[in-house]
């Protein structure tokens, strides 16, 4: 038998080491009473507990009462064992979408009901290992909320095929034991000039532009977000102070509250909150939110 050349035995070895660090590892079986919220680490392949969610309490969600009335509902259902949608929360930035979903998750929990939520965080940019996900979750003994904070797609992508199957389409469908909440600034998740090009260069414009758009149909329930009048973000910013103890006359939170929001350039929920930590700061006092 011929003798391999020394240096081609350890390029061999150098290409097999790059493939082995290419390879995702396998997923491991997660705990999942470590947390009641987790962040998908796609290239881990595994679930990471949080401790400390990042969330407001749901009474302090002003402004969006229908639409916080319609997700917690949705998310009660979904806790009790009954059928319940995948949504969308779509619309103006700084309006509340993703601390919704956290202070619903929060809030279900609270109240006791049947089954127990978990939530899991998954970027945007890991949606193409939803797969490897659900492949966890389906036989878990939990109930558990997807969620994917400023979900878009643009030019080339084509992750939310992955998406698409997941949510309806699969051979497997969604599991009983899942849903998946979404939140972006875009009502149909792709911008229109995307939607203009695939109907430019496709061999059948409206099928390829249906299947764009099909994408948000997978979402029985959409949730818009509107910018906020001047009253509903002085109704944010006074909850907000009463809250914390933020002992200032309402004449003057309410003058410099206006201002911050001119110097800005926008009223919303996170304009509110922004003035808040400024006012505790300069007050001296410090705040929390769980």
């Amino acid at each position: 038998m011929p003798t391999l050349d020394p240096s081609y035995l350890a390029l061999l070895e150098r290409i097999a080491s790059a493939l082995d660090r290419m390879t995702p590892p396998a997923a491991t079986d997660p705990d999942f009473d470590a947390a009641d919220a987790f962040v998908w680490s796609a290239s881990m392949s595994e679930l990471q507990p949080v401790r400390r969610v990042n969330k407001v309490d749901v009474e302090l969600l002003r402004g969006i009462d229908r639409v916080r009335d319609q997700l917690l509902d949705n998310t009660l259902r979904f806790a009790k064992g009954l059928p319940a949608n995948n949504a969308l929360l779509w619309g103006a930035r700084g309006m509340g979408k993703s601390s919704l979903v956290k202070a619903a998750h929060a809030e279900i929990n609270a109240s006791g009901a049947k089954r127990r939520l978990k939530l899991i965080e998954i970027h945007r940019e890991d949606i193409d290992s939803l797969p490897v996900l659900m492949g966890l979750l389906r036989e878990a003994p939990h109930a558990f909320i997807l969620f994917c904070d400023d979900l878009s797609f643009d030019g080339d992508d084509t992750s939310y095929k992955s998406l698409k199957a997941v949510l309806e389409g699969g051979i497997e469908g969604r599991p009983d034991n899942v849903l998946f909440y979404a939140t972006s600034n875009r009502r149909h998740l792709m911008p229109r000039d995307m939607m203009d090009n695939e109907r430019s260069t496709a061999i059948n414009p409206g099928e390829a532009v249906e299947e764009k758009v099909s994408l948000s149909d997978r979402f029985g329930l959409w949730l818009g977000f509107h910018k906020c009048s001047q009253d509903e973000y002085l109704e944010m910013v006074r909850a907000y102070a009463d809250k914390f103890g933020l002992d200032v006359p309402d004449d003057r939170l309410v003058a410099e509250a206006l201002e911050w929001s001119t110097t800005r350039g926008a009223r919303s929920g996170r304009t509110a909150w922004q003035f808040i930590q400024d006012l505790a700061g300069r007050l001296g006092m410090t705040i929390t939110t769980s």
